[in-house]
């Protein structure tokens, strides 16, 4: 499967900070079979972030597309509303789970406002700013992420197990 990372860091943006958490994910991606095929590095900008979530979906060039920051209660955190601008079709199950996993680590997690949805044949997820919560949230959910984009993609189409 393809996967594409986008940050949304205004200070990543003007240069001013390194983006770890872009790398933890496309570390963990490249470790789990994932061809990580598209990584950039956003402003806090609600507009370029659902165009580039929306053309990365549009033009097929990943099946998964995973964002970090932009998710907390900064004025500027916009990537949820970015990501429902663009979504065809929410999937709540996928921050709930990274939600309540996360509870069992801290109390803070509660305080994650992110998102998930389906862009054509594109899913999307939210995860967390820091790089700490960026691979306890990833390496929690990764395993379930196969089955689903199989079915997504048209590559399964029955989710009984045998």
């Amino acid at each position: 499967m393809r996967a594409a990372i986008i940050t949304a860091s205004d200070s990543g943006y003007a240069g001013q900070r390194e983006d770890l958490s872009g790398s933890a994910i496309r570390e963990i991606l490249e470790q789990n079979g994932y061809e990580v095929v598209r990584q950039i590095l956003l402003p806090d900008d609600r507009k370029m972030l659902a165009e580039e979530m929306a053309r990365i979906a549009d033009e097929g060039e990943a099946e998964l597309l995973l964002t970090t920051g932009g998710t907390g209660f900064s004025p500027r955190d916009c990537m949820p509303e970015a990501t429902a601008d663009v979504s065809e079709r929410m999937v709540p199950g996928i921050p709930e789970a990274m939600r309540a996993y996360s509870m069992t680590i801290t109390p803070r997690a509660m305080l994650s406002r992110a998102a998930a949805g389906i862009r054509r044949q594109t899913l999307i997820i939210n995860l967390p700013g820091s790089p700490k919560a960026v691979r306890e949230s990833l390496i929690y959910i990764l395993p379930a992420l196969g089955h689903g984009l199989d079915i997504l993609t048209g590559r399964a189409s029955d989710c009984a197990r045998k």
